[in-house]
């Protein structure tokens, strides 16, 4: 079974994206599918998304 979670800023919001390890993404509002994502390309996207952060 995997383990789902969703970003701490999220909040209470069920409108987000949830991350379960070695499967992939989902919607929350959809969680009946995913998308397969290789641990790689998340680390890619992750390495992207925070060279773009502001403080």
């Amino acid at each position: 079974m995997t383990t789902w979670r969703k970003s701490s800023r999220s909040g209470t919001s069920s409108d987000c994206v949830e991350v379960g390890r070695r499967v992939g993404i989902r919607d929350s509002k959809a969680p009946a599918t995913h998308l397969p994502v290789s641990g790689r390309a998340w680390s890619a996207f992750l390495t992207s998304v925070k060279s773009r952060q502001t403080t």
